[in-house]
């Protein structure tokens, strides 16, 4: 086994796939969400591979088959069948601000419509209308019905905190655009909203409250991160000159109630590269408002 590419910072599935870096097989996990259920919600501190996960679950969803061989879900899938994704990301945006969160989501919605070639909307719709018309519009397209991807839906709720006002108004909006999915359930096949936290569903989801919160189901808990067997089987030849024994006592200290604590994937990638241990995830992965809540 050679040398691969360190896949450090990288959340593309696809670019990951196609320069040959070091892959830890999640797509299992993927199949398994895909036949059991429909809509699904999972909180992940940052920086353990939430968005490569969702990268994953969208270019399964559109059928990109090249991309999974001699994966675990290549031969549990149906390739023939493509499904329309609609992914929304709110890790960039100014949240803090009057108008912000609308400015941002409007954005991106402009930004689907136009790559999905759907009319735009009429002005002065606002964004549940827009939404909702999109979903069902992807679904006539395409004839299939529409996964719907959220990467760090509660961003924009998060970076308000010492603002209460704007904080509360966030969650509102936020409400309304996720409350969406449920009523366009009819043009939705699968749902994956993933952030940092886990706000009730009375306060942010109770629009959407058919959600199966998979945060701490233990048939998930290795969803993220990377088992002491992915370590040893997918990374073999950087742990060379390593003392096996220390990355485990540095980084083998998280779990979400499975039968395996996990290592942080940016610990790990930036041990293998700097050959040093340090805390590198805590440095730059620590959230800001739990800090300064402190």
């Amino acid at each position: 086994m050679t040398k691969r590419r360190l896949p450090i910072g990288i959340q593309t599935f696809q670019k990951i796939r196609e320069d040959g870096a070091y892959y830890v097989d999640k797509t299992a996990y993927a199949a398994r969400l895909a036949e059991a259920g429909t809509h699904y919600f999972l909180s992940r501190p940052r920086r353990f591979g939430k968005s490569l996960f969702l990268d994953t679950l969208k270019e399964l969803f559109e059928g990109n088959e090249a991309l999974f061989r001699g994966l675990a879900v290549h031969d549990r899938w149906d390739w023939s069948v493509r499904h329309p994704v609609l992914r929304l990301s709110f890790g960039g945006g100014l949240f803090r601000e009057a108008g912000g969160l609308r400015t941002n989501v409007m954005a991106q919605l402009d930004a689907a419509e136009r790559e999905a070639g759907v009319a735009a909307a009429s002005a002065g719709s606002s964004a549940p209308e827009r939404f909702l018309d999109l979903l069902a519009a992807l679904h006539r397209g395409a004839g299939e019905r529409v996964a719907v991807l959220v990467d760090e839906y509660d961003k924009p709720i998060l970076d308000a905190l010492d603002v209460p006002e704007m904080a509360r108004a966030n969650r509102d909006y936020l409400r309304s655009l996720y409350a969406t999915i449920k009523d366009a359930d009819a043009h939705v096949r699968f749902t994956f909203l993933t952030g940092v936290s886990k706000f009730s569903k009375v306060s942010l989801f109770s629009g959407l409250n058919n959600l199966t919160d998979i945060t701490l189901d233990p048939d998930y808990s290795g969803i993220c991160g990377y088992t002491d067997a992915d370590l040893d089987d997918v990374f073999a030849q950087e742990l060379a000159g390593l003392d096996r024994q220390a990355v485990r006592d540095w980084y083998n200290g998280y779990n979400w109630l499975g039968p395996e604590r996990v290592y942080n994937p940016f610990d790990i990638l930036l041990l293998f590269y700097h050959r040093k241990f340090d805390a590198y995830w805590f440095e730059t992965g620590t959230p800001t408002f739990l800090v300064e809540t402190l």
